[in-house]
């Protein structure tokens, strides 16, 4: 896929960029560049403004307003720059409406959209399940301070803490599975999306998903799904290409930032200045990764209180290569084996996702300035023909201990490959590697009466290879 040149770059944007250019300035260089910010080219300010009481919107939350707002979009100049607002203080209940280019919603804060939950609110395919849907558009967003609900609750047919058993539209024939529900907000297609101050909550399925997009910004957005709930990632990106995501809070059960690759590259994303909490994996590249990861930076992030902090699962042949972690803060720990998992700081992993999977190598990652506390150890694993080389920690300070009931000792390769795998506990598991710099590392581990921590680092010299440390320093503490 032809990645067109980027359009000038705005102040905004370079404000993002110059901190991390500096950062990497800094650094020993690895074999390749990494990744800067991607300059972004935002719409112009709307020139009309439409609101949906205009065309006969009532707000109560209990009556539909779905042709009132979707006349509203309709009315709108396109592609001229065109607002369409719902006023504050009323609730919105909507069937899947569909943006076009040049519209912006302006839902003020106050003001809720809220998704329908029956299964007539969305349309026959089953890719369009959307409460709100831009196709093919230039110029679109949402923003105003308002809330966009998936009323996701309604979906759960059975609640229980360790994980909801949810509704399943399978019946219909439109999709397979237990994955079958509607997703919040969808851009299919589009160039130049801005996302920003709002508010987008219970999304039955996937809340934010950005797919073959081209110049995405989302800012100061908060998303919140329960967190019991299963599959209601936070931002899935795919197939898309310079993006940026800065001053998000993210709290929902399954993984919270997400890119994936099913039919093509996805290129130049920045996430900045960003707090997250999941019961899966914080930030997650993959597991679907058909196509190559390249040029990511992911800096000054907060992660608190995850199944798994910052991931890696690359299962079906793609590539990944220049990503960078810096200035993140990270505690993770056990919940239920039923969400993918183990407690990770760190997660690295390649192997084929089955028989018939290729396998995808991971080169050049840097992890610097990193802090942790996690009730496990770093997992590190490539796959006979799929290597991490050259990987680099720098400037790491990780604590291990224990403070939830979960027996630990497992290994989590999920999906695919090998599952959940019986392994004692370390500070880092090395496997199939080529190529690992670890410098100035500091390493404590609690005094835990199981004794279960008694390896700094584990690792079989037959798979792993070129390991240089330097300043590293593991040590034992008491609580």
């Amino acid at each position: 896929m032809a990645i067109a040149p980027p359009p000038p770059p705005l102040l905004l944007i370079q404000s993002l960029t110059l901190p991390l250019l500096f950062l990497l300035f800094l650094l020993p260089p690895l074999q390749s560049h990494f990744a800067t910010s991607p300059t972004i080219e935002l719409p112009n300010n709307p020139t009309t403004t439409i609101s949906v009481a205009d065309y006969g919107a009532v707000g109560d939350g209990l009556r539909y307003d779905t042709i009132a707002i979707q006349s509203a979009i309709d009315s709108c100049p396109s592609p001229s720059p065109c607002r369409v607002t719902f006023p504050a203080g009323l609730t919105y209940l909507t069937a899947t409406i569909r943006l076009k280019s040049g519209v912006v919603l302006d839902i003020q804060e106050g003001a809720t959209l809220l998704g329908g939950p029956r299964l007539e609110d969305y349309p026959k395919e089953q890719s369009k399940w959307y409460v709100v849907l831009a196709e093919n558009a230039i110029n679109v967003g949402i923003s105003g301070g308002g809330v966009v609900d998936g009323q996701g609750l309604k979906f759960v047919t059975r609640f229980d803490e360790r994980k909801n058993v949810m509704v399943s539209w399978n019946w219909t024939g439109a999709c397979l599975g237990d994955e079958c529900r509607p997703r919040l907000v969808g851009f299919i297609n589009c160039r130049n999306v801005k996302l920003s101050n709002l508010k987008l909550r219970q999304p039955a399925y996937w809340c934010l998903h950005i797919v073959q997009c081209e110049n995405i910004f989302i800012e100061d957005v908060s998303i919140y799904g329960d967190f019991n709930t299963p599959n209601n990632d936070g931002i899935d990106i795919e197939d898309s290409n310079n993006t940026v995501i800065t001053r998000c809070h993210i709290d929902t059960g399954d993984d919270a930032i997400c890119p994936k690759t099913y039919t093509g590259p996805l290129y130049n994303l920045t996430v900045t200045n960003c707090w997250i909490r999941s019961k899966s994996s914080a930030i997650k590249l993959g597991s679907a990764s058909w196509f190559n990861f390249k040029g990511l930076v992911f800096n000054n992030i907060t992660i608190v209180d995850s199944h798994r902090g910052l991931g890696l699962q690359i299962r079906d042949g793609g590539n990944v290569s220049d990503i960078t972690f810096s200035n993140i803060n990270i505690r993770t720990r056990y919940y239920d084996q039923s969400w993918w998992g183990r407690a990770e700081p760190i997660y690295v992993t390649t192997c084929p996702r089955h028989s018939k999977s290729k396998e995808g190598s991971i080169s050049n990652l840097l992890f610097v300035n990193i802090t942790s506390t996690s009730e496990n150890g770093v997992f590190l694993s490539g796959s006979k023909g799929g290597l991490l080389r050259d990987l680099r920690f720098i400037n790491l300070d990780l604590t291990y201990r224990r403070w939830t009931s979960d027996a630990g000792g497992l290994v989590d390769y999920r999906p695919g490959c090998q599952g959940l795998v019986k392994h004692s506990m370390a500070g880092i598991i090395m496997e199939h590697i080529n190529g690992l710099v670890i410098d100035n590392v500091n390493m404590r581990w609690s005094d835990d009466p199981l004794r279960q921590w008694n390896d700094p680092l584990d690792f079989r010299s037959a798979t792993v290879n070129n390991i240089s440390l330097l300043n590293f320093h593991p040590t034992l503490y008491k609580q």
